[in-house]
């Protein structure tokens, strides 16, 4: 059985990072295979894990678009069976994990029909992997658009300010608008300089979320970065890769037995 992981927080609150971390944390701990999906169009997953991407699904659409408007498919092959091969053309394969990139969102044409396919088949993609690891974006268009929209885990990442965590508040309060089916919801707090103040603990009480933990700001993170380093380059006892293993260790149980 497939445990799908999704990851979702407004842009700079180290959302990605910490997806990026769990992946790491999945393949480290043998837990394969894993599939990453990058399914915020703001978000740099694959430069984070430090792998190529050829191409993304909006990419595939566009194409499959245009081939379908001019006529222009292959002779002897269905519109299904060139989408399915572009779309695993643009699956990311190492000895560690997967990843597919969703990409931008449509534009102003009509996409309903191969929308239906591609979610079709990516639904059918993730049941080969053990673990799914789905870096959203704060509107979590994508996690909606899933025909498989059951998350075992939903962790929204907020950064250590009282905004931060009110916003956290309504991307949980959309999760429950859009009827997701969550096993745990857990909420997160990234770039914390010490502990968290007195007021920031009663707000992240006030968002209904149990907190996971926090992720201290983390200066060799910030240096690569710079660099444009992955994050396998992240010393092994980083604060934030620790601090990442204990709220997977502790979240994690119960979901597989």
């Amino acid at each position: 059985m497939t445990v799908t992981i999704g990851v979702s927080g407004k842009g700079g609150t180290g959302k990605t990072t910490f997806a990026a971390l769990i992946v790491e944390y999945l393949t480290d701990k043998g837990l394969k295979p894993v599939l990453a999906v990058d399914a915020d169009p703001n978000s740099n997953l694959d430069l984070v894990l430090g792998v190529g991407l050829p191409t993304t699904i909006g990419a595939v659409r566009e194409d499959m678009t245009e081939k379908t408007k001019k006529s222009l498919l292959p002779a002897g092959m269905s519109k299904q069976e060139l989408l399915e091969m572009q779309v695993e053309q643009a699956l990311v394969e190492t000895k560690d994990f997967d990843l597919i990139s969703m990409g931008r969102q449509e534009g102003p044409g009509c996409y309903c029909a191969i929308n239906n396919m591609l979610r079709v088949f990516i639904d059918r993609l993730e049941e080969h992997y053990e673990y799914v690891v789905i870096d959203n974006e704060a509107g979590m268009e994508h996690l909606s658009r899933r025909t498989t929209r059951a998350l075992d885990v939903l962790f929204v990442v907020s950064d250590p300010s009282r905004r931060g965590l009110e916003t956290a508040s309504r991307i949980s309060g959309l999760a429950h608008e859009m009827q997701l089916e969550v096993g745990k919801e857990r909420l997160v707090v990234s770039r914390v300089r010490g502990t968290l103040a007195e007021p920031l603990v009663k707000a992240a009480a006030d968002t209904g979320m149990e907190l996971a933990g926090t992720i201290p700001e983390d200066e060799e993170i910030t240096a690569l970065e710079v660099e444009g380093k992955p994050l396998r380059s992240l010393r092994a006892d980083s604060g934030a890769r620790l601090a990442t293993s204990a709220i997977m260790d502790s979240v994690l149980q119960g979901v597989k037995g």
